[in-house]
């Protein structure tokens, strides 16, 4: 089975909900947004799997003085309900369906947090993302979106190391859909690709690649990311292991050889690169 029919699979199983708004991704980014109906036209996304190395990227762009990243949000489990039939008639006469009271729901959200942060451009990743890129680019036209890649096979013995007594297979299976998810995205629309060993062994250039796409100048104090405060560590809401309670960028582990890589992980491993 190939990266694309895992990607077809893995969106078979979010909800029918997510389902019925799904369009082709290429309609999307140029569907009109009403004047008024977001305050934040332009938010950025990361977009990557889990255990990529997306929170040490977190940290890095929330120590630049002009972007606001903060810890993983999750909007794909943010909905909003209409309890009575009654408020779906009211809101229907004031042109808003259950879709497009959702979306306000989460510009509210992020523009909320990034007045707090008073800066003034928000980034934001949450590797759940990948399963509503579609939703994200209908909700924000305009928002921009930067890829991040790890070897699959490194995501799936890191995503074992952080919670031991994982069973093998599913802990395989759940990385491919991520990373067949995550391949659809970096297909359907434009952004930067970055890759997590580049990130920790060249971070200068990495981030320059993030912060050139953004519009912002690459700052150097960046690197030196445990000097600001980001918020607690929290399980959940991205890393919270010793590594990148160092404050620096640590060097990443060896990439295994290839006879170590996991056959379900082979194809996507070879679209990024990683395997010839």
């Amino acid at each position: 089975m190939s990266w694309k029919d895992v990607a077809k699979r893995s969106l078979s199983r979010t909800t029918g909900y997510e389902l019925r708004r799904a369009q082709p991704p290429g309609a999307l980014p140029g569907r009109a947004v009403r004047p008024g109906n977001r305050l934040l036209p332009e938010p950025a996304f990361v977009m990557c799997t889990l255990r990529s190395g997306s929170t040490l990227l977190r940290l890095m762009l929330n120590s630049h003085p002009e972007i606001h990243c903060p810890h993983e949000i999750h909007l794909r489990y943010i909905s909003v309900n209409f309890d009575e039939r009654v408020a779906k008639r009211s809101m229907k006469e004031m042109g808003l369906n259950q879709e497009r009271l959702e979306y306000l729901l989460w510009d509210r959200i992020l523009h909320r947090e990034l007045v707090r942060s008073g800066k003034p451009l928000l980034v934001t990743k949450t590797p759940n993302d990948v399963y509503i890129a579609d939703r994200i680019k209908k909700c924000w036209p305009k928002s921009k979106m930067v890829f991040l890649i790890r070897h699959p096979a490194m995501i799936a013995r890191s995503r074992l190391a952080a919670r031991p007594g994982r069973d093998e297979e599913r802990n395989i299976e759940i990385v491919r859909n991520y990373c067949a998810a995550l391949e659809r995205a970096r297909q359907a629309y434009e952004g930067p690709t970055i890759r997590y060993e580049d990130v920790t062994t060249d971070p200068v250039t990495a981030l320059t690649t993030v912060c050139d796409h953004l519009g912002v100048t690459f700052d150097p104090v960046m690197l030196d990311y445990g000097r600001h405060d980001h918020g607690r560590a929290v399980a959940g809401l991205g890393d919270w292991k010793d590594k990148i309670k160092t404050g620096t960028v640590q060097p990443p582990d060896p990439l295994p050889a290839e006879s170590e890589i996991p056959e379900d992980l082979r194809e996507i491993c070879a679209t990024w690169g990683y395997l010839t």
